[in-house]
């Protein structure tokens, strides 16, 4: 059985640590789809704060993806509190986009969307998608954070933000854990990035305390790069649901994984639940 490859890189703040672990996954020399690096904006507090994807992660990704692709744009969209294009500005992920020549895109005001039937589904039959999710290679440049309600928020969780209805909230009430599965089971992404230069422990997603770890976690099978970076930060990833589940139902793989650069117990650290 072939390895999932995720690679862990320790480096200084900075695009050439996270190109490092580019360069070690060997991403496709051109890529026949837009690319959509999708954000993590839950709140629009910025990356110091170890709560939103870091813009030096953005931008070390614009610059790799640009020449391998024709088009390539930075998503994300409205949470229950939060707005993307506030989010986008005092991030300064929406400077960052202009200096690079890329569209920011709020997808809550993507009008064209599509309907996708959700097979063997946890707890949603189908979920509502922006046309253009469906149609993209997807960066999901995640954050490596504990959360209150599921353990840990890292590549799974921020494909949620996909859903481009704002009140997200009403979601919570239908089991969290599984809905993330449902969504990663109908849109998978092609690469996950896991920000980890400045982490977040304790009362993840937004009021944790932020954790200098210096790392970037990255791999193309979303439960593997996930069960890895669970891994890293303490937490056994058979005890967390969304990610056993979605390894149960094959979305990924989180027993068959070859890990590159960095051993986990080098970088592992204790995060506060």
């Amino acid at each position: 059985m072939a390895h999932s490859r995720v690679a862990i890189v320790r480096g200084e703040r900075g695009r050439e640590t996270v190109e490092r672990a580019l360069g070690l996954l060997e991403i496709e020399e051109k890529i026949s789809k837009p690319v959509m690096i999708k954000v993590n904006f839950i709140t629009d507090k910025t990356w110091e704060t170890g709560a939103t994807t870091d813009p030096v992660v953005v931008d070390a990704l614009i610059r790799y993806f640009k020449p391998r692709a024709e088009r390539v744009v930075v998503v994300e969209s409205d949470a229950t509190t939060t707005n993307a294009d506030r989010a986008a500005l005092k991030t300064g992920i929406l400077d960052l986009c202009r200096e690079n020549q890329v569209e920011f895109i709020n997808l809550s005001k993507i009008i064209e969307r599509v309907r996708v039937n959700v097979e063997n589904p946890e707890t949603l039959s189908s979920v509502v998608l922006p046309k253009i999710v469906l149609e993209s290679y997807i960066v999901d440049a995640a954050k490596l954070k504990t959360h209150d309600q599921v353990g840990v928020t890292l590549g799974m969780k921020n494909m949620f933000g996909l859903l481009p209805e704002k009140s997200k909230f009403k979601y919570h009430f239908r089991n969290i854990q599984k809905v993330i599965v449902d969504i990663n089971s109908v849109i998978k992404p092609d690469l996950t990035v896991i920000d980890g230069f400045i982490a977040m422990e304790g009362r993840g997603p937004v009021n944790g305390n932020p954790v200098k770890m210096d790392l970037i976690i990255a791999g193309r099978d979303p439960v593997a790069t996930d069960a890895v970076a669970a891994k890293i930060m303490g937490f056994d990833p058979h005890s967390i649901y969304h990610i056993k589940r979605a390894a149960e139902k094959k979305i990924g793989d989180m027993e068959n994984i070859e890990v590159l650069g960095e051993t986990i117990e080098g970088v592992k650290r204790q995060f506060k639940r």
